[in-house]
């Protein structure tokens, strides 16, 4: 039997087979993804359909446990341990909904936690996943694959996660949609972890509705998050421009988003400048790290213990398989991160608890303090700056970004591409307080519609080799 959910696979299959070779964003395909979309399709046919995403495809980070698919985090220490046991609480609700989980998407290993030298978007397990606009050109990370295969037209659909710019900064540089909802909205049991205070599941897609069709169903909570996703909704927001610190480093991103402001206002938002943040010292971004650190040698203790096999179960375990399989898993890059966890307080330590009062606190106040000041329904800022080129050799550099304060803060960030420039993505980034969402949801679908009038929507990648 054939019908819309098997369509839709087969159409991706065939998709995947001409384009995946060029981005390798997917490093494990579903063997019977036909077969649930037969299944899904026989249900419509009877009138069962189990939601509004019922037969539709989506592809899951590689840090999310299926039953039925290996879970690596990207690292070879998992890569031949039994599947998980379980699905995550997000993977049920997927398959709840009807969605067919086609397969996972490629990763920075261990979501970028491992090494302070990092490569975006290379794992030892899947390689190195490359961007669709311009294959020279990183896909971010840590949620690469997921941004890479939506922009490639692998799916409408994928689930990255974020600790910290890991779905803002691929959906930028992929030129999707991505939301990183507020800390807690999706469930992360069964999710490799890095930090419980900041871990985030979120959707990424090609469309703010779509996205937040998705996140509806991950979120679970009773909200109709697509219901938002309606026009006539931006005119009378109130929205503020926070120039300081997250302007101001990329002109090609400053540009754009100077345009994106200017349609915001054309399209009835009451645009607010100069609605700064207070500064956030360097002790902010210092206790972050001891948050992050902390939390991640505890947790991900506490998720290897869940896993069948000959695996590490312990942060010191990882970091002994690594130097001995270091002509694969430090091929490229180091793990001083891991070392450092090591190194510093546990979570639970007065060390952790008082960097986490004080980071949480300072970028609460920030955030809700300029919202509340200025009476603002949303913060606008650029994104990222265009894609920088792949680079295995030295580190990654990065002139500044928008996540930092929602990432401590815990609150979401929903992110939309405005243009090409260079040839490569650039977005821009909509901010709010806990809770949030349906407000950016709105504000972020009125500025795409304002977007698509002007200069339609982003253009599809075309797989230059070089930008």
């Amino acid at each position: 039997m054939t019908g819309g959910a098997r369509d839709e696979v087969e159409r991706l299959l065939d998709r995947m087979a001409v384009v995946e070779p060029l981005v390798n964003a997917v490093c494990t395909l579903h063997p019977d993804a036909v077969g649930q979309a037969d299944l899904l399709d026989r249900e419509a046919a009877d009138g069962r359909r189990r939601g509004p995403l019922h037969g539709r495809a989506v592809l899951v980070k590689d840090n999310v446990d299926t039953h039925d698919l290996p879970t690596t985090a990207g690292s070879l220490a998992l890569a031949d341990a039994p599947p998980p046991s379980r699905d995550a609480d997000l993977v049920a609700r997927l398959r709840r909904a009807g969605m067919v989980v086609l397969g996972k998407t490629n990763l920075s290993e261990w979501a970028n936690i491992r090494d302070e030298g990092s490569a975006s978007g290379w794992s030892a397990f899947g390689g190195l996943t490359r961007n669709p606009y311009a294959l020279n050109r990183s896909a971010g990370g840590s949620s690469s694959g997921s941004g890479a295969a939506v922009a490639a037209g692998l799916t409408a659909y994928a689930v990255g996660t974020e600790t910290d710019g890991s779905i803002t900064c691929p959906a930028a540089f992929n030129g999707c949609v991505g939301i990183k909802p507020t800390v807690g909205t999706v469930p992360t049991a069964g999710v490799v972890p890095i930090s419980g205070s900041q871990d985030s599941p979120g959707p990424m897609a090609r469309t703010v509705r779509d996205a937040a069709a998705l996140l509806t169903v991950l979120a679970d909570d009773g909200r109709d998050l697509a219901s938002h996703a309606v026009d006539g909704r931006l005119a009378g927001k109130r929205i503020g421009v926070p120039r300081t610190t997250y302007w101001g480093y990329s002109p090609h991103a400053d540009a754009a988003a100077e345009r994106a402001v200017a349609l915001l206002a054309a399209h009835g938002a009451v645009i607010v400048d100069a609605t700064d943040l207070p500064t956030l010292e360097e002790e902010v971004w210092d206790d972050e790290l001891v948050v992050l650190l902390a939390e991640f040698r505890s947790g991900v203790a506490d998720y290897l213990a869940t896993r069948a096999g000959d695996v590490p179960r312990t942060l010191d375990e990882l970091v002994r398989f690594n130097r001995e399989h270091a002509g694969t898993e430090l091929a490229h890059f180091g793990q001083s991160l891991f070392e450092k966890a090591l190194d510093g307080p546990r979570a639970g330590d007065p060390a952790h608890l008082d960097a986490r009062a004080r980071s949480a606190r300072a970028t609460r106040e920030a955030i809700d303090g300029v919202l509340r000041d200025h009476d603002l329904d949303a913060l606008v800022t650029p994104s990222y700056a265009p894609a920088h080129p792949i680079d295995l050799v030295n580190p990654e550099t990065f002139p500044g970004s928008c996540s930092g304060p929602t990432a401590v803060a815990g609150y979401p960030l929903l992110t939309v591409p405005t243009e090409l420039t260079a040839g490569l993505p650039v977005a821009v980034s909509f901010w709010g307080s806990a809770g949030s969402e349906p407000t950016l949801v709105e504000v972020a679908h009125g500025y795409e519609v304002a977007r698509d009038a002007s200069s339609g929507p982003l253009p599809e990648p075309t797989f230059e080799t070089f930008v």
